[in-house]
């Protein structure tokens, strides 16, 4: 199935210098120009286009940045200071561009050998020497006109060795660009109509996309049960072949329940792909026995193939929290549909988990599918998943929508554990946090998120933090 590809993150690399120091010392420049290379290949890598416009040390060179960034419509720009230079050479390349900026203030070495230093006797080469060194220097400067110029910009301090940590932090940022990138071009499906009366998951569209860029595409369960319709035998006998390599199934799931999911899961894949959607959510009620019903009953295994194969599905039509699981899936660390469950105040854990979809590749083993004779406060009954997260570091992100219509990130990290969990079909972990689960619960809760959240494998709250300041939106951490 071919989903959705965005284009690759483009990144803007300059570095800066002062043309008066290159007749003055020789060597100085080409010295610099290879550490805007070096900088250059540490950026490079899959998904990631970098353009380097080089050595910027003109007001000339920067008008003409400027306009060449934008052309090819960099996400974000890297601003490697080298050494002194003058302020006038980086405005107009940022203000022109209008992208955010993170400056990397990098040396070429931990400390200069001040012995080797003072031997060479020479003070221009001297003054050469240290210049190389000078990147620190002028980062107040362009700070300053940063803020009275209103130009949004994020700092770097290390130096240019690849294990210096500083290169981690730059990692963060370019896979907070990326996520950003794929947010911007994302298509949100959305299938059916909110749960009634479940006021807290209601969203405005309009902010979604204000927030983060992307179109939501409203289609309908009429158009899903075509498709179903459309499914041969042959076909649906092929998908049931599937469920059972990739799931766990169950003894005591029916045949009958197995080619009804197939169906459906076959027909969910052709609605996403004519609708080249990159997520989803959905919520159905219908009526007894309608076929409405038998479709949206037999969703489960369908939506959490397409959640573990980059197209996230949200189930209760939480709009919010199917850009919460693109988030973390596009981070690479999954991005399951999530709720509490209860409070193990005995282990000091929270039980989450959620019925419908769950995202199996971050699943501890493999993913049961079980049969339940009801869906909790929904209609119909047929096959489930059950199964738990991945036990290590895991981060919870909600997209929240506040009072004021703002959207904003809150997150939090903790790690899965192991122990006994509610054996009911559905996805279910046990969750410690640093803080302890009742000021967890209580610290998270004060924020007004919905009751719904995502949860991802590893500890992102850093790279969240990054994707919240290149969006501009608030990133609130609660551990």
């Amino acid at each position: 199935m071919q989903h959705l590809h965005p284009t690759p993150v483009r990144v803007g690399l300059f570095g800066i210098g002062l043309d008066a120091y290159w007749p003055q010392f020789e060597g100085l420049e080409d010295r610099l120009r290879g550490y805007l290379q070096v900088t250059e290949q540490r950026l490079a890598r899959p998904g990631v286009d970098v353009v380097n416009l080089g050595l910027i040390d003109t007001v000339d060179k920067a008008f003409d940045a400027g306009h060449k960034f934008r052309q090819e419509d960099v996400d974000v720009i890297f601003l490697h200071v080298t050494t002194y230079a003058l302020s006038s050479t980086v405005l107009p390349v940022v203000r022109r561009a209008n992208v955010p900026v993170v400056i990397l203030n990098l040396q070429p070495e931990a400390a200069i050998d001040y012995a080797t230093f003072n031997r060479l006797g020479d003070r221009t080469k001297m003054t050469g020497d240290w210049l190389a060194y000078c990147a620190a220097c002028p980062v107040p400067e362009i700070a300053n006109v940063f803020n009275r110029a209103g130009v949004d910009f994020h700092q770097v301090t290390g130096v240019l060795d690849e294990s210096d940590p500083c290169w981690d932090e730059v990692s963060d940022w370019i896979e907070a660009a990326r996520v950003a990138n794929v947010m911007a071009h994302n298509r949100l499906g959305v299938m059916g109509h909110y749960y009634n009366g479940m006021l807290d998951i209601y969203s405005d569209f309009t902010q979604q996309l204000a927030a983060f860029g992307g179109h939501v595409e409203i289609v309908e369960i009429d158009q899903l049960a075509e498709l179903r319709r459309g499914v041969t035998d042959e076909q649906a006998t092929k998908r049931v072949e599937h469920f059972r390599q990739h799931f766990d199934v169950q003894p005591d799931c029916a045949p009958k329940e197995l080619a009804r999911a197939a169906k459906t899961s076959v027909a969910l894949d052709r609605l996403v792909e004519q609708n080249r959607l990159g997520s989803m959510a959905y919520f159905y009620h219908s009526v007894p026995d309608h076929e409405h019903e038998d479709v949206i009953s037999s969703i489960i295994l369908g939506t959490s193939l397409l959640t573990a194969n980059g197209v996230p599905v949200a189930g209760e039509f939480e709009i919010k929290n199917a850009q919460a699981m693109k988030i973390m899936d596009t981070f690479g660390a999954g991005g399951s549909f999530t709720e509490y469950y209860a409070v193990d105040f005995d282990d000091d854990v929270v039980l989450m988990g959620h019925d419908g979809p769950g995202h199996t590749g971050i699943a501890q083993g493999k993913t049961k599918v079980r049969p339940l004779e009801v869906y909790h406060g929904k209609v119909g009954r047929g096959l489930s998943v059950e199964m738990s997260v991945k036990h290590g570091p895991v981060t919870l992100l909600s997209v929240i929508q506040r009072r004021d219509g703002s959207v904003a990130l809150l997150h939090a990290q903790g790690e899965t554990v192991d122990g006994p969990i509610l054996e009911i079909g559905n996805t279910n972990s046990r969750y410690r946090f640093g803080i302890g689960a009742r000021v967890f619960v209580e610290q998270w809760n004060v924020h007004g998120p919905a009751h719904h959240c995502a949860v991802g494998v590893g500890h992102l709250s850093t790279r969240i933090e990054k994707l919240g300041q290149l969006l501009g939106l608030d990133s609130i951490r609660v551990c």
